[in-house]
Order: structure tokens, then sequence, then C-alpha cells
């Protein structure tokens, strides 16, 4: 026999979501650029993302993110990293950041001709050594954290009650 225990008064949490996603340095160095935004909300480059609405699925709330702040639609499945946050400027969460893999030329194209939203200043593609220079410690960490699980080919699917999320 099982039992389902209903917590009284759940705790109040944040579930972000953000986007790793690269390219190629289209000067020819064969060095991989990551897309960071630069939000008008805090200091330094952050990840593409944001929170999930209550009831959203968090891959679906990190591909409307992205869309909207970047106008790149990608199928979003694998995670490189979680990040626990506790409670700060911010409410306690949990920062799920997923792999957007490595955009063709035509991916970037859309990237260049978005218009981003106002709560952005723009959009930002970073060589990994200017990282620590343009992003606050926190932020950082979890973007070095996410490229080193794509380097690696590290990473856990998204499970929505035991399953797994198609890609796609």
């Amino acid at each position: 026999m099982s039992r389902t225990r209903i917590l009284t008064k759940p705790p109040a949490r944040r579930s972000g979501q953000q986007v790793f996603a690269l390219r190629e340095d289209p000067g020819g160095s064969g060095e991989l650029l990551v897309l960071l935004v630069d939000p008008v909300y805090r200091d330094g480059l952050v990840l593409p993302g944001g929170s999930a609405e209550q009831d959203e699925l968090p891959h679906l709330a990190a591909r409307r993110h992205l869309e909207t702040e970047t106008g790149l639609v990608l199928p979003l499945r694998t995670i490189l990293t979680v990040d626990y946050v506790p409670a700060a400027e911010f409410p306690e969460g949990l920062d799920l950041v997923y792999a957007g893999g490595m955009l063709t030329p035509q991916q970037t194209d859309v990237v260049r001709h978005h218009q981003p939203p106002e709560e952005l200043h723009a959009l930002h593609w970073v060589p990994r050594h200017q990282l620590r220079d343009a992003m606050a410690d926190d932020q950082y960490r979890r973007v070095e954290d996410a490229w080193d699980a794509w380097e690696h080919g590290d990473g856990i699917p998204l499970l929505i009650q035991g399953v797994p999320v198609p890609v796609g």
C-alpha cells in the first residue's frame, strides 16, 4: 500500500532555466564563444534564461526565455549542471543549465538579427578566457561547470514524472 504525503505548506522555491549555447569564432581563431545576455536588473553577463511559471515544464520555460531573449528555438533535454541558490537577493531556487549545443551559422544569424527585449541591454558572444571578467562569480562558476560538462559529454536527461522529455 502506498501513501501520498501532502505538504500543508510547501516551500516557495524559484526554478531557474538557462541555456548554454556555443558557436565558433567567426574570426577563424578556432575558439568557441558562449552566448550570454546583459540584463538591466543585475551587473554582469548571464546565460539566457529565466524562471519557470507555476506548472510550466522546465525545458519549455528555458525554451520560452531563450526564444524571447535571443530568437533561438532549440530542443532542450540534457541538463549540464544544477545550481542550488540560497535565498538572498532572489528567492531560494534551483537553476538548471541545459545544453543548447553548437549553433549553426544560420542560428547565429538569427541571434544577430534578433531585437532583445527591453530587460536586456544586449546579447554577447564571449570566449572562455574572458568569462571571469564579464560575469559575477556565481554566474562564472555556473558557466564553467556547464562548459566542462559539455566538453566531457556529461549531462543528465530531464525527466517529467519519470519519462524522458523527447528531443525536438
